[in-house]
């Protein structure tokens, strides 16, 4: 298909050229849904689950005779908010909404999609208890969502889902459930790991303070009240309450005092215990029979997001048609209704939906945006095979070299000082000198940081960046990782890959040097030349987020012990970044 045909395709279907659009791959564009009908809304359309349980769904449809097929938006957020008629907003707007996540409905439902958005148990209108995010109940509920849609006279029989975020997490679990419906899953920055999304690095992470007083529940079930008898609870509280760190937080202190269910439940649950266990759609996948389409945004901050497509890709027991894609702008800064998240979804679901052939599974497997150039490609694999894993050193006067240090060089030092006492923020920084030539950097970061503390515990925050001339500061991935939980996982670790146990933290003999993996999100990016490529380790990172106005609580939680790091990179301490490094014009896709 020439540009011109291509052009002529999609304005007969009344569609923009995504950006990330190739024309060899596209195939039947002029049969894409085309937006012909107009929607009716009904709300508080009453499902009944299993164990005779009644939610309220709203549910947008097309004002026309016949079958379609249905998309389920599933999450604790509230459905009323979801179809709010404002246009996108960014991130600094006092009516930006992160919860507003199920995706454009009119523009689906024009195309001949039904959207069903229900209330969970004990939100809204629904009946029951909100049992907290991705309990064995709201999986189990959305497979009976997907049948109910399936059942109705105005549904085709076959089932999607959408939506980004908690909208995507629940679409791993609720195909795990297979539903016979469920026809394909879409999910779109969607974590894998719960355990990671509430303590990064075993760091807590204030997640769930924030989003659980946006979840319109009117009656919660903790169930930490369920898993353990009024004493042992009560020992479990008292215990986590004295904690310095949550003990000098008066946030924290009144939240275990009024046992929300989601907060309340993270903080008795800081290790990686069967409590995550059932809440970790990474271990479930294997029973996923539905095709998959897992993507993301490069998030500088966040590796649960992106981890969770490569774990996807490269999971043998997800033996399912299956793509992933890399966008280039984070979707959470732009709701609702982010483009990117429509259009590939629409061409997804025409293609396992409707039996259009989009020639979207003709494509290679992954769809990759290259900042610097800013540019999109396909991949086969990840990482990538033409990888050139590279050492970067730590080296005295800040340097980051290709060559390590041969001396007894002295240790860096670090000194966090905690936010009761100093609103300081210190960090320790290594960089490149500036490129001479492009390098372009695609993959998983780690840093391999040799460390001594004075305390039995600390954070470690480490951030690469691209300065550029002038100091311009452009951030490209974070690590996190708490002293105590720098165990490994001998079988799931890689060298590119450090993966954490989080079971039995081990606190650190003061003084005693260790070694610290700590692992980024991956990134794709290339230096131009006059850029350096800068390492920042600080000890924590509480307000830097891009987030709007309400969600600065967001980053791991600040230790509120002072404490005194040294940074060791001598000859028998060589800490280092492994950065891949990708051969520049090297055949690809």
């Amino acid at each position: 298909m020439t540009d011109a045909e291509l052009e002529r395709a999609l304005a007969a279907v009344d569609l923009p050229r995504p950006g990330y659009w190739q024309a060899q791959y596209l195939k039947n564009v002029e049969q894409l849904s085309k937006p012909q009908y107009t929607m009716i809304v009904e709300r508080d359309v009453p499902l009944q689950m299993r164990d005779g349980v009644t939610l309220r769904a709203d549910v947008f449809r097309p004002d026309a005779p016949g079958k379609f097929p249905g998309l389920l938006a599933l999450s604790a957020y509230g459905k009323d908010c979801q179809s709010a008629p404002i246009p996108a907003q960014p991130i600094n707007s006092w009516v930006f909404d992160h919860n507003v996540e199920a995706g454009d409905i009119e523009f689906f439902v024009r195309r001949g999609y039904v959207y069903v958005i229900p209330d969970e148990r004990g939100l809204g209108k629904s009946e029951g208890a909100w049992n907290g995010p991705f309990s064995v109940q709201e999986q189990e509920d959305g497979h009976d969502i997907v049948e109910w849609i399936a059942a109705q006279p105005w549904c085709s029989g076959k089932v999607g889902m959408m939506g980004i975020s908690w909208f995507g997490m629940i679409q791993r679990f609720v195909a795990a459930q297979q539903p016979p419906h469920l026809a394909a899953i879409f999910p779109y920055e969607a974590a894998n790991d719960l355990y990671g999304v509430a303590y990064e690095g075993g760091v807590i992470q204030p997640f769930w303070w924030e989003l659980e007083r946006e979840i319109p529940a009117h009656t919660t079930a903790s169930e930490s009240e369920k898993l353990y008898s009024p004493e042992e609870l009560e020992a479990r509280v008292n215990a986590i309450a004295a904690t310095k760190d949550i003990a000098l937080n008066t946030n924290y202190v009144r939240l275990l005092a009024r046992r929300k269910t989601a907060f309340f439940d993270q903080l008795l649950h800081p290790t990686n215990t069967d409590f995550w266990a059932r809440r970790r759609s990474r271990d479930k996948v294997g029973k996923i029979t539905v095709p998959v389409y897992t993507a993301s945004c490069w998030i500088p901050f966040f590796k649960p997001f992106m981890q969770a497509v490569w774990d996807d890709m490269n999971d043998p027991t997800l033996n399912v048609p299956k793509k992933a894609a890399i966008f280039g702008h984070h979707i959470h800064t732009a709701l609702p209704g982010p483009p990117e998240l429509k259009y590939e979804a629409l061409r997804w679901y025409d293609h396992w939906m409707k039996g259009v052939d989009t020639g979207i599974m003709d494509e290679p497997p992954i769809r990759l945006f290259v900042m610097g150039t800013n540019q999109y490609r396909f991949e086969h694999e990840w990482p990538l095979a033409r990888t050139q894993w590279t050492r970067l050193y730590l080296r005295p006067f800040g340097a980051l070299t290709p060559l390590p240090e041969p001396t007894d060089a002295d240790p860096d030092p670090l000194v966090h000082r905690p936010p009761i006492i100093s609103t300081e923020r210190n960090s320790v920084r290594y960089s490149t000198p500036p490129m001479s030539a492009p390098m372009e950097v695609t993959g998983p970061v780690v840093l391999n940081l040799h460390a001594a503390l004075d305390q039995p515990d600390a954070t470690f925050i480490a951030k690469l960046w691209a300065v550029g001339p002038g100091d311009a500061r452009f951030p490209l991935c974070r690590g996190v990782l708490k002293a105590s939980h720098r165990a490994l996982d001998a079988e799931k670790s890689t060298p590119w890959n450090p993966v954490q146990t989080h079971v039995d933290p081990q606190p650190v003999v003061p003084g005693e040097v260790n070694e610290y993996s700590i692992g980024f999100p991956s990134i794709s990016y290339v230096f131009r030349p006059g850029e350096r490529m800068e390492l920042e380790i600080s000890t924590c990172d509480p307000i830097d987020i891009p987030w709007h106005h309400r969600m600065n609580v967001m980053g791991p939680l600040p230790s509120m012990t002072l404490t005194y790091y040294k940074l060791y990179r001598d000859k028998d301490h060589a800490s280092h970044l492994l950065v891949p490094v990708i051969p520049i014009g090297a055949p690809h896709g």
